[in-house]
This record gives C-alpha cells, sequence and structure tokens, in this order.
C-alpha cells in the first residue's frame, strides 16, 4: 500500500512539474489581465463565445468519448507519402500575390509585397508531448529554415495544433509583426517575444491600419487553452484588408450567426480559408462539417474558399481525406469556387482560372 501511495503521488507531481514547463505558455496577468476583464466577452474569469456553445452535443460527456477513443474504430491515416508541391518561400517574386498552405492550418501568404504566416506548426506534432498526434508523412515538409522574413504573423488561438513554441521560438528573428487575440500576447511574451511586436485585441477591434492594410480581429466560435484552465484568452478569426483584396482568416470555430454578420460588417471576401476537419456530432458546436464550410462561406460572401484543418493531423474522428472529399462534391453557384491545392503548391491569387486537381484520391 505505502509503495502505491508513493507511486500515485509520484505521477501526480510528475505532471504538476511537466505542467509548469514553458511549452504551456503562461496564464494572462497585470496590465493584460486588467484589459481582459474590460472586455464584454469575458465573465466569471473565462472568455464567453457570442451564443451558447457548449463544448459536447447534448447527452455526450468524456466517458462517452474515452469509450469511443478506446473501442470504436481508429480513422483511416494516410500509409503512404503525401504528395506534395514544394515551393521555395526565398524565391518568390515579390510582385506575386499567392498563398502557400503547408498543412492542417498553416500557410504562407504573400499579399501586395506583405509576407504573412498563419499558425505555423512545424515541430511535426500538435501535442505537449512529442510522440502524440504526429504529422502525416509527406505532410511536414516546410522547416522554419525555409521561411522568409515575415511581416505578419497570425495567431488565431493557443491551441497546440495552432500555437506551436517550438516553431515560434525558431522564427521568432524573422518575425516583424503578431496579430493575435487578447491575452495571447502573455505566451508570446513569456517565449521571448518583445511587447512592441505584439498587436492584440477583442473581437471587432482594429488593431493595426497602415499602408493600405487593415487587420480586424473577428469573431468564432470554439474556445482555447493550452492546459487545464480554459478559455483565459481569446480564440479569434481576422478580416485582413490590403491595399487591393480582402482575406478573411477563419481560424477553428463551429457555425454560428458570426460568419453573416461579419460578411455584413468586412465583407465581401476575395478569399476565406475556412477549416474543414477535425468536425465530430459530439463536439458539433465548435468545428463545422463540409457542408457547413460552404454555409459559412456563402455567409461571408467569399468568391473563393479555401478548405484548412485537415491533411496533417489526426484530432478528429473521421478518415483522414473525408473533408476533402466530401467538400469537394458541394454544388456551389457560378459565382464561388472551391480551391484544393496540394501542401506547397503555389496558389497563384491573381488567377481565378488555375485547377487544382484532387490529389488526395488514390493516396494509401
Amino acid at each position: 500500500m505505502i509503495v502505491l501511495i508513493l507511486i500515485v503521488f509520484s505521477i501526480y507531481f510528475g505532471v504538476l512539474i511537466f505542467m509548469k514547463t514553458p511549452r504551456f505558455g503562461k496564464n494572462p496577468s497585470g496590465e493584460r489581465l486588467l484589459r481582459i476583464k474590460n472586455s464584454y466577452h469575458y465573465k466569471n474569469g473565462q472568455f464567453k463565445n457570442l451564443s451558447p456553445t457548449p463544448m459536447f452535443a447534448e447527452g455526450v460527456n468524456y466517458g462517452n468519448l474515452l469509450f469511443d477513443f478506446l473501442f470504436s474504430d481508429r480513422p483511416k491515416e494516410p500509409k503512404s507519402i503525401l504528395p506534395s508541391k514544394k515551393t521555395d518561400l526565398k524565391k518568390l517574386n515579390p510582385l506575386d500575390n499567392v498563398i502557400i498552405w503547408m498543412g492542417h492550418s498553416s500557410y504562407f501568404m504573400q499579399l501586395d509585397g506583405k509576407k504573412i504566416l498563419v499558425d505555423p506548426v512545424m515541430s511535426g506534432n500538435a501535442s505537449p508531448v512529442f510522440f502524440n498526434i504526429k504529422a502525416f508523412k509527406g505532410s511536414d515538409i516546410y522547416t522554419t529554415e525555409e521561411i522568409p522574413d515575415i511581416d505578419y504573423l497570425f495567431i488565431t488561438h493557443d491551441h497546440w495544433d495552432h500555437m506551436d513554441k517550438k516553431t515560434l521560438i525558431n522564427l521568432k528573428p524573422k518575425i516583424k509583426k503578431i496579430f493575435c487575440g487578447l491575452g495571447n500576447g502573455e505566451h508570446l511574451e513569456y517565449w521571448g517575444f518583445a511587447h512592441s511586436v505584439i498587436f492584440e485585441g477583442d473581437w471587432y477591434d482594429n488593431i493595426y491600419s497602415h499602408e493600405g492594410f487593415s487587420v480586424n480581429i473577428t469573431p468564432t466560435r470554439h474556445f482555447s487553452g493550452r492546459g487545464l484552465k480554459r478559455n483565459r484568452t481569446l480564440w479569434a478569426s481576422f478580416a485582413l484588408f490590403t491595399p487591393k483584396r480582402k482575406i478573411y482568416i477563419g481560424g477553428d470555430s463551429g457555425y454560428g450567426k458570426h460568419f453573416a454578420d461579419i460578411g455584413e460588417k468586412y465583407g465581401p471576401f476575395d478569399i476565406a480559408i475556412l477549416e474543414n476537419g477535425q468536425y465530430n456530432e459530439k463536439w458539433k458546436y465548435i468545428h463545422m462539417t463540409p457542408v457547413e464550410t460552404v454555409k459559412a462561406a456563402i455567409d461571408l460572401k467569399a468568391k473563393t474558399i479555401l478548405p484548412v484543418h485537415s491533411g496533417k493531423f489526426t484530432l478528429g474522428h473521421h478518415d483522414w481525406d473525408e473533408p476533402l472529399s466530401k467538400i469537394s462534391k458541394i454544388p456551389l453557384s457560378d459565382n464561388m469556387r472551391i480551391i484544393t491545392p496540394m501542401i506547397g503548391e503555389k496558389v497563384n491569387i491573381d488567377d481565378s482560372s488555375q485547377q487544382f486537381i484532387h490529389w488526395w484520391e488514390g493516396v494509401e
């Protein structure tokens, strides 16, 4: 009995020590916390969604999810190396307007002369431990050394598959400005980023305007947290205006009225980059199905949809290729299109006739 008690206490204190390591970041404090407390969306020590958003669907609890994890069939993952078309980001023509998807929710953009990076995760996994939630073979083709100097870095929220400490620290010398929701700057400063490069704000704040570029923080229907405490930092999307176009940077979100509100306030958008993956009926309020992704794009008045949040990690209970397969079959109006580039493939924003193959088909 004494040995058992010692083992339990050792595990308990080991977990506590592990969760104090820098990878978990730091909860907001000081002046940052005072600013957060003044937010209309912050109540009882947590940020709240605009509409009621339970973590799980009705009748679902952690026990149901644990049972599924232990006894349900595992989602299909690719056995072979995923196809890709690696673009040399440092050799791009500075006049080109492009998007390069890097798998899951990481992507690079060059817009009107600015180099932009969103939610970069390049460490090979999306978890606090290296052996869990590993990237599919062939999906992690970029290293931080291959990323050029970045004018604008966007962080949509602090989940492990969107805010990766190792990647961010390696990129730190290359980052000029960072845009994020309230509270996320605490993580970044804890990891060594200067306060002066961080621009954070609340939903519907304009946090940056310069030389024809404007960054507006917009709502999503989701949650945040890197450890046991949730919703201390704000999850967000962004309406990015450049001198020539409007881009919606979606982050993670369940479907909701906020998409129509954003479309009315900031739309129409030339491109909406929207999550399309890791969904499940058991957590239907915090992630979208492919049908809902298209519906959200319509609400945003988007001309082009780039579906992301798939193709790199298994976080949901669907097969790895299901999100792209399903969304590519949804009928669209004549004034809307879906683009499905391979990881690393250059999307020429100014070329609306550019075609993309269904690259996931036939992958074993």
